[in-house]
């Protein structure tokens, strides 16, 4: 049996439930190349046929060598330096896999890949990944059938298992505070009836909507995410009216986000009280220069809070204002000075709202399609996702992204996935192969015909 030489960069939250998935065939010898080695050999460690070596993604050198060496390149690392390591796949004709969405600057290698007969193959992970294969595989039976798809509406989100919702927000964090927070400041769009919508800042929360999932033990909203409308061409449905992709959180969220967002604190604006040279500062006295109150008082904090959100009337006042003090803000706790009010509140989140140990996360995913049938008949199918994390193993985020990824580079390794140039999971012919080895793993979407 010839050796399989794989080349994993990046070492962070989603690659063990990868390396566990591709490690499972002997034949596989995977080299796990962190920034930092002491990363790389804690993953390392944990599994037999692996190597760990330092590697700079910022020296193309050290880059081409490494690529150069290696049959399949996965890349976990950020996004941004995906196309470098495509530019040295290409040259070395090395196939590669990564998780992230096709950005132009991958994209510019399509025909580069084409022509060296290499496999650049992207959005294998959840979200984007697994809601893609059984996206694609509904509406292509559907059209197979002589239908049409008139809606087609999916959330996702990965969030604390119920009973690990323990704190205002619903939500714990696996990885970066700010680029969750950040997020909230996207523009989304989408299509609604025929018109394309967009909102963004404290909008974007205010457009949040409670889902109807058929799960009524999940008190879950959700709001749209980042453009939706190119999923009629991507998806193939020239036809729909409505198309939407979007985020689960649970209810309450957007709420208390909206109150912080009101009250600057996605704001990343330096503050000279908030600089590092500055003196100790606590989070009332914080709380009231946001608001203008020099009464640092609790009760007067929240009148100033509630005036300058407008929450007097707002069902979930209490909710917020207690969200508030459980982060400490009417407290004299002295606050970790990030330079702006983004970072210092980020720097608090990040010490309150971590996983405990025995804590599981959950995973959904709801696909919900309004087909209209050759007989004219109306019919809705959904497509669920439900995975829990288990403590003490992998976390059901980990699992989701990771094993996708797993499969797609023993498929290549297999000659099972041969299709070239810069793809994503859009046509039977991909997903189909991928959908089959999901499904022996336990993750894949149940459907069902309401």
């Amino acid at each position: 049996m010839v050796d399989k030489k794989i080349l994993l960069l990046g070492s962070g939250f989603v690659a063990a439930p990868c390396v566990e998935y591709i490690l499972r065939r002997p034949e596989n010898k995977l080299t796990i190349a962190s920034r930092r080695l002491e990363n790389a050999k804690e993953l390392a460690g944990q599994f037999k046929n692996t190597t760990a070596v330092s590697c700079d993604i910022t020296n193309d050198k050290a880059i081409d060598e490494i690529v150069a060496q290696h049959d399949v390149i996965i890349s976990l690392i950020p996004y941004i330096y995906h196309a470098k390591v495509i530019a040295a796949a290409v040259k070395h004709k090395k196939h590669v896999v990564t998780t992230s969405y096709v950005s132009p600057a991958m994209m510019e290698y399509d025909q580069a890949a084409k022509d060296a007969g290499i496999t650049v193959m992207n959005e294998i992970g959840l979200d984007p990944g697994i809601d893609h294969l059984y996206a694609v595989r509904t509406i292509d039976t559907v059209h197979k059938e002589g239908g049409k798809l008139n809606e087609f509406i999916s959330f996702c989100g990965g969030l604390p298992a119920p009973e690990d919702s323990n704190n205002p927000f619903g939500y714990k964090f696996s990885w970066s505070a700010r680029g969750v927070l950040l997020a909230l400041k996207n523009t989304a769009k989408y299509l609604e009836n025929g018109k394309v919508v967009e909102v963004s800042g404290t909008a974007l929360m205010d457009s949040a909507k409670v889902l109807n999932t058929g799960y009524p033990g999940f008190a879950f909203v959700g709001y749209g995410n980042r453009d939706s409308t190119i999923y009629d061409k991507r998806y193939n449905i020239p036809e729909a009216t409505t198309i939407i992709r979007g985020t689960i959180r649970y209810d309450g969220f957007p709420q208390f986000v909206k109150a912080l967002v009101v009250l600057g604190f996605l704001s990343e604006d330096e503050q000279p009280h908030l600089s590092a040279a500055s003196s100790e500062i606590a989070w009332n006295e914080v709380i009231g220069k946001v608001v203008g109150s020099s009464d640092l008082s609790e009760n007067a904090l929240k009148a100033a809070i509630i005036a300058k959100c407008d929450l007097e009337n707002n069902p979930r006042k209490d909710h917020i204002l207690d969200g508030m003090k459980w982060v400490g803000f009417f407290s004299d706790n002295k606050v970790h000075r990030r330079g702006n009010l983004l970072d210092t509140f980020c720097a608090t989140l990040e010490e309150k709202m971590q996983y405990e140990e025995g804590e599981r996360d959950l995973v959904f995913l709801q696909h919900r399609f309004e087909i209209e049938l050759k007989d004219g008949s109306k019919q809705t199918r959904t497509s669920t996702l439900v995975e829990f994390g288990v403590p003490g193993g992998f976390s059901a985020m980990a699992k989701t992204v990771g094993v996708p990824c797993g499969i797609a580079v023993q498929l290549i390794l297999d000659g099972k996935l041969t299709k070239t140039g810069v793809i994503a999971p859009m046509s039977a012919e991909i997903n189909d192969p991928i959908i089959e080895l999901l499904e022996k793993e336990g993750m894949g979407m149940v459907e069902a015909i309401l």
